[in-house]
């Protein structure tokens, strides 16, 4: 829902008051909110119980709030917030995790499942 929000509000609220190039930005932050978001709502139809996959959805939450927020936030700020510009990566780095976590998850409930059937 915040990601809609969000990208609604980009296209529509910001438009006249910030540069094209500012408005890319908004649209790179409502973009990854909403494909994080997504990823989170499959990981809770996955198995519960590990850990991994725990850390996945954490990796990723934390991705969205210092990513896609300091995009935000660089971007209300008409870029003058100079000092988000390190927070952005910090959460990229995140999203690189819950990504690599969520696959070393994925790998390990196939082979429980494998190892149960057998």
């Amino acid at each position: 829902m915040l990601g809609v929000i969000a990208g609604a509000f980009g296209a529509h609220g910001l438009r006249q008051h910030v540069s094209p190039e500012m408005l890319g930005v908004w649209h790179t932050a409502a973009e990854y909110q909403m494909y994080h978001a997504l990823t989170l709502l499959v990981i809770s139809r996955m198995e519960r119980g590990t850990a991994v996959a725990a850390a996945a959805v954490w990796l990723f939450t934390a991705g969205i709030v210092l990513f896609s927020g300091s995009l935000y936030a660089l971007v209300l700020t008409n870029g003058d917030a100079k000092w988000l510009g390190p927070v952005t990566p910090i959460g990229g780095v995140c999203f690189i995790l819950g990504w690599s976590a969520l696959a070393w998850s994925a790998l390990h409930i196939e082979q429980r499942t494998s190892h149960i059937e057998h």
